[in-house]
């Protein structure tokens, strides 16, 4: 049985692939999760904050006795370079790249285009596969029109595409209001690669203290859903490749994600949650499945569920089936 497929000009050995997550903070962990089954690592994110915080560290360090003598100067630290900032995350990855025989994929999560070009440069140098970049940007400007949000992540995409020659993907928020437009204009732009969806940080609130309460809950099966659709809708419409991720707990979650049309499945919570030699499990529950129905390769697999259409009337004869379902189920047929 064949489970290899192409993802960003990539071939994997097979379609899972370990998403950015603490798993791969490590030469360990990425090592774990290859030698527990995955097609590829997406390394944990380089964040753009640390890069800006380090910055403002270095502009302060070359400022300190720049009124002195000159002589003076060789008295404190050299400054530290752009190279230095993120020397520990580009020594993970040059040394998880070398220590496994899958792709390792960098992670840059920010939000302004200049912030990153340098970076993803580095990540090249440093012998990444490619470069997923996560967009968090929630605008809670009230005056900022979707245009501008999505012009945000054009531009993001722009930059680091002029900069790099390794395939790039980009991972997007589900609250564009037409993302099925949205996507064909990355794919236009450039994109090798989407990623459906980021998972925003949505904080609750702590009634006894006042306060936030800032979490990063693990995602579970139910949320399949909108990626899961939208999936299935973009599938063969788009150039680039499409990377399913959020939901992912069992081996018929990979399924569904390959049927609606998936080149590759990213899991991060299943595996966290149960440990990186759970993907064994999900790899095995794939190749079952397969044999069961008498698939012998992905190919055979991909998109059979996908929307050829453009998905309005099925959406809306889903959604009263559904609806009627849900009724019958709890009133009986009256």
């Amino acid at each position: 049985m064949d489970l290899s497929t192409r993802y960003l000009g990539l071939t994997l050995r097979n379609p899972l692939l370990a998403a950015a997550s603490p798993l791969s903070r490590n030469v360990d962990g990425v090592r774990r999760l290859a030698d527990a089954g995955v097609g590829a690592v997406v390394l944990h994110s380089l964040f753009e904050e640390q890069l800006r915080r380090e910055a403002e560290q270095n502009t302060r360090l070359a400022a300190q006795g720049s009124e002195t003598y000159a002589e003076s100067l060789t008295y404190f630290p050299p400054v530290v370079d752009d190279v230095y900032r993120a020397s520990r995350y580009l020594h993970l990855l040059e040394s998880a790249a070398g220590a496994v025989d899958i792709p390792v994929i960098g992670s840059l999560n920010g939000v302004t285009p200049g912030g990153w070009v340098h970076y993803a440069g580095l990540m090249q140098n440093a012998g990444t596969a490619a470069i997923e970049l996560n967009v968090y940007y929630l605008p809670g400007d009230p005056h900022i029109d979707g245009r501008q949000v999505e012009q945000r992540y054009l531009d993001v995409l722009a930059e680091v595409k002029g900069a790099v020659e390794v395939p790039v993907a980009i991972k997007l928020s589900p609250f564009f209001s037409s993302i099925g437009e949205m996507a064909q204009r990355l794919d236009q732009a450039g994109a090798d690669g989407l990623v459906l969806f980021n998972r925003f940080l949505q904080p609750d609130i702590n009634c006894e203290t006042l306060t936030p309460a800032p979490d990063v809950p693990l995602s579970t099966a139910a949320e399949i859903r909108l990626p899961l659709t939208w999936i299935a809708l973009l599938h063969g419409r788009l150039r680039a490749s499409l990377a399913a991720t959020t939901g992912v707990e069992s081996a018929a979650d990979v399924v569904k994600y390959l049927l609606a049309g998936a080149d590759v499945v990213q899991s991060a919570s299943a595996l966290l949650r149960h440990g990186p030699e759970y993907a064994n499990v999900l790899l095995d529950g794939l190749r079952d499945w397969m044999l069961r129905k008498g698939f012998t390769t992905l190919d055979e697999v991909r998109g059979i569920l996908s929307v050829h259409d453009d998905g309005s009337a099925r959406e809306r004869g889903d959604y009263v089936s559904a609806l009627r379902n849900a009724n019958s189920s709890a009133y009986g047929d009256y």
